[in-house]
């Protein structure tokens, strides 16, 4: 059974592999920006340490890795062997609660898995890029989710995340 929790500091080499690996599996084509190693510290001292880092594990098999900031979802990846198994949905399903307003993201355009993944999820899109804003230079698609009811609004939303 898989649960999802807060990422703990005895998570990072795994939450490591499960970004390096599903990166390279969804974007065989995508230059990574930052080394394995650079990854892996950046994933142990400023993911991990996030209140907004969390984890999908099955038993002690950390199966995938979400990073959220106020009205962002900034990582989502789910081990390769595990894909389609709704883990990631999972992980936009809590997101969403824990979001006070609109939900946003970025994904490479190239990522047609990715891609279909969020719109299928509610995501639509509001940005397209030639890919000059971010490290890999690679286009890229932001994404926007709004919650029913809500007024579109730009800005972010704190309120749930203070509960923390």
């Amino acid at each position: 059974m898989i649960a999802v929790r807060r990422s703990i500091p005895e998570d990072a080499a795994s939450v490591a592999e499960v970004y390096l690996a599903s990166f390279r599996a969804a974007l065989p084509t995508v230059r990574l920006a930052h080394s394995d190693d650079d990854v892996r510290g950046w994933i142990r001292d400023r993911v991990i340490r996030s209140p907004g880092s969390w984890v999908a594990v099955d038993g002690d098999e950390v199966v995938g890795m979400l990073l959220l900031t106020p009205g962002w979802i900034e990582q989502l990846y789910v081990a390769t062997h595990r894909q389609g198994e709704g883990i990631g949905r999972r992980f936009v399903e809590l997101a969403q609660e824990l979001a006070d307003g609109p939900l946003e993201l970025w994904t490479f355009q190239v990522n047609a898995r990715a891609r279909r993944f969020y719109e299928r999820n509610g995501f639509t899109t509001v940005e397209l890029t030639d890919g000059t804003g971010n490290e890999e230079r690679e286009p890229d698609v932001r994404y926007r989710w709004e919650p029913a009811g809500s007024a579109s609004g730009d800005g972010p939303r704190s309120a749930n995340w203070a509960k923390w």
